[in-house]
């Protein structure tokens, strides 16, 4: 069950706020907990009970560090390794299996060893990310461990931001938790937020994404230089409407339940480097790896080559964390480069890229990633990158991007090119303590709404592409 489907929209979430608003206060966690675990079930199944099982395991973890002070940094370690390891065996173990197979390969050697991969439990690179940081949190003594074990499961398995983030920590929750006061402002900023997230996947990020996986779909030898560049447009708009509004539509339902949960996006393709890039995409993603994994290797404290080295390592482990696939770990390595150059350009130079130039050009950078994390394997990101650049023999098509661009998906590809690159900076939405809706305001969500609920009926849904990972 994924927010963009009927069975949400029009049965679980109605369902669920018109509960929980008459649930009492005292109550309103225990029901969350459930509905959340019901919503999981839906989606995961039987794997649900690894997810039980870690609420458990790290309520009882954070306990025994604040208990034990003197022992607690083997205690913590010990907690680290227990929850990566059904992220490694579920996410990872196929893919190493098979590349081990392929460096034997490479060696002359044979290893007769396969190993089909595994069903991997939703959402469980992102609750797997909550638990380390609140353990290293409780380390640090930056929170203290929660005292109801249902308080802690429903921050867990909370349904909103449970399958596809944002990255919610427990020190940034945690005064929310025991009581969150029903505010009717709050409440239309949290549907307000869910509607303009549901909007930006359905209206703009499927469409521009049928697109995209059409021509992505297309043999070599069919595929001209003018579609391999309408494929990777098509692409990078659709992975920041689906992604950021599925974020919208997490916060939206927090604000709905009371929750203040941290923003994801703020227009990163406005971005004139890609260190800036990286402070707008993905935030609770780049802040966990900058405050769990780059500052405890040193960050950049120790020496530039050592600096160099951690950015290396942070996004090599960012790319795997996307996926099993050697795709991930060159899209990973492939932004720790360019931040590498971007950190010698400052250091040796003093120059940092700016100006309506290295925004364009950052956009080009960001978008030719995007091919190693669209494509199948890296031949086909090989392939499809030499026939973007032209570069050696390259397919045609009898299709030209016309065919592609019929005149409904070229107004929303504009429209989403026109919401993506518009400088949007100083009008924000609005917060929940801002105030209540206009006219104007309720007209233009009710047609958002009815527009997205009737593409809907009409070509379905697809799910979120961080669904995935």
């Amino acid at each position: 069950m994924v927010f963009s489907s009927a069975i949400f929209l029009f049965a679980f979430m109605p369902l669920f706020f018109g509960i929980y608003y008459l649930t009492p206060a005292f109550a309103k966690n225990f029901f969350i907990f459930a509905a959340s675990t019901l919503f999981y079930v839906m989606a995961g199944g039987y794997l649900t009970l690894i997810l039980l099982l870690s609420i458990a395991l790290n309520y009882a973890i954070g306990h025994l560090i604040a208990a034990r002070r003197r022992h607690a940094k083997p205690i913590l370690v010990a907690g680290i390794v227990l929850n990566l390891a059904p992220l490694v065996a579920y996410k990872y173990l196929p893919f190493l299996v098979g590349a081990a197979g392929d460096a034997a390969h490479l060696a002359g050697w044979m290893l007769p060893v396969h190993l089909a991969p595994f069903v991997i439990p939703a959402g469980i690179s992102f609750y797997t990310f909550h638990s380390v940081s609140y353990l290293v949190d409780v380390y640090k003594r930056k929170v203290v461990p929660s005292n109801s074990l249902i308080d802690f499961g429903m921050y867990m398995i909370c349904f909103p931001q449970l399958i596809a983030g944002p990255i919610v920590r427990y020190a940034e929750v945690a005064a929310q938790i025991p009581d969150r006061p029903i505010v009717v402002e709050q409440i239309y900023s949290g549907i307000r937020r869910f509607i303009l997230g549901l909007s930006k996947k359905i209206i703009i990020a499927d469409t521009v994404g049928r697109i995209a996986d059409q021509i992505f779909a297309l043999q070599s030898g069919d595929l001209s230089t003018s579609l391999a560049w309408l494929g990777i447009a098509g692409y990078t708009l659709q992975i920041y409407f689906d992604f950021s509004g599925y974020s919208d539509m997490a916060i939206g339902m927090g604000r709905m339940m009371g929750f203040s949960f941290p923003e994801n996006f703020d227009q990163p393709y406005r971005s004139k480097n890609i260190t800036e890039f990286w402070r707008r995409w993905h935030m609770t993603l780049s802040r966990w790896f900058r405050d769990y994994v780059y500052i405890p290797l040193g960050g950049n404290q120790l020496g530039v080559a050592r600096t160099y080295i951690n950015l290396f390592v942070v996004f090599l482990l960012c790319g795997a964390w996307h996926g099993a696939n050697y795709t991930f770990m060159v899209w990973g390595l492939y932004h720790g480069l360019l931040l590498v150059i971007e950190r010698m350009l400052k250091n040796r130079f003093d120059f940092v890229p700016a100006g309506p130039f290295a925004q364009c050009f950052t956009l080009l950078l960001v978008a030719t990633g995007w091919v190693f994390f669209r494509a199948d394997t890296l031949s086909h990101a090989v392939a499809y990158l030499k026939t973007m650049f032209h570069i050696g023999t390259h397919g045609s098509s009898m299709f030209g991007p016309a065919f592609y661009l019929t005149p409904d998906k070229c107004v929303f590809f504009v429209a989403g090119a026109f919401f993506a690159f518009a400088p949007f900076e100083k009008f924000r939405t609005r917060t929940g303590r801002s105030a209540g809706a206009t006219l104007l305001e309720v007209i233009v969500m009710m047609v958002l709404l009815i527009q997205s609920a009737a593409m809907i009926a009409a070509n379905g849904f697809n799910p979120f592409i961080y669904f995935r990972f």
